[in-house]
């Protein structure tokens, strides 16, 4: 703990790397392991495109009862740590970023400014034509509005509530979907170049609470490993970007 202190009071420029193991600790759900079910449906299961094609009515139930869930959970510790160690560095001229996996928008409401998410937000909506994640000028927006009524997408009910002609639409009539990266579909690229330019400008890489199974992200740790930049790991359990790590914090992240 020392050492990794040490390491991040003298760097010049610390990137934050996180996942779902950070909005966790906020009561998130991971949606994974014993348990990670919503109704009888893996995650996996709802978000990709062919489910939205074959049911949008489910999919935005999952997806309204995500937004409702996330609206009752506030940034934890570690949210607010990031963003205040990101204010401290800008103060002495210094630099921190962060990059989350994470689409629940915490780290934002905790404070942090200028923060990449890789795959895209729960409070964005787009058309259905635009695939994956994309920021290009009104082709994503944002709608914290109740789009449907509470309540709706509940997990302890089977049957779908959700009428076709209730599901949001553009004004042009063309329905929308949530502005997520869904399984089979590609982050965009400038999401990526500018994530690349951050690991080749960092100093220090801190990764927290992220598996580092999912690629890209499972691979930046040994990218700036490469390059001689430590890696400081913080998780509850071991995962596999200790091997990579100069240090390893286990515990929680807040």
């Amino acid at each position: 703990m020392e050492a990794a202190a040490k390491l991040l009071a003298t760097a010049r420029h610390v990137l934050f790397l996180s996942g779902a193991g950070i909005s966790a600790e906020s009561g998130v759900p991971t949606f994974r392991g014993a348990g990670g079910l919503w109704r009888q449906f893996r995650a996996q299961d709802l978000a990709t495109p062919e489910a939205f094609k074959d049911n949008p009515m489910l999919v935005w139930e999952f997806y309204h009862y995500r937004r409702e869930t996330v609206r009752q959970c506030k940034p934890n510790r570690a949210h607010m740590a990031v963003a205040a160690f990101q204010r401290r560095l800008s103060a002495s001229g210094r630099r921190a970023d962060v990059v989350t996996q994470n689409i629940d928008g915490l780290h934002q409401a905790g404070g942090a400014t200028d923060v990449v998410e890789m795959h895209g937000s729960l409070w964005r909506v787009k058309r259905v034509k635009e695939r994956g994640f994309v920021e290009e000028p009104n082709k994503v927006w944002e709608d914290k509005t109740q789009l449907f009524e509470k309540g709706l997408g509940a997990p302890d009910v089977d049957d779908v509530k959700l009428r076709k002609e209730d599901l949001p639409r553009a004004a042009t009539g063309e329905l929308l979907r949530p502005a997520v990266v869904w399984f089979g579909e590609s982050l965009d690229r400038r999401v990526t170049d500018e994530i690349e330019i951050l690991l080749h400008q960092c100093d220090v890489l801190v990764v927290v609470g992220t598996s580092a199974i999912v690629y890209p992200a499972a691979g930046y740790a040994q990218v700036v490993q490469r390059r001689g930049v430590p890696v400081v790991v913080v998780d509850i359990e071991p995962t596999p970007a200790e091997s990579h790590a100069t240090h390893f914090l286990q515990g929680r992240a807040g």
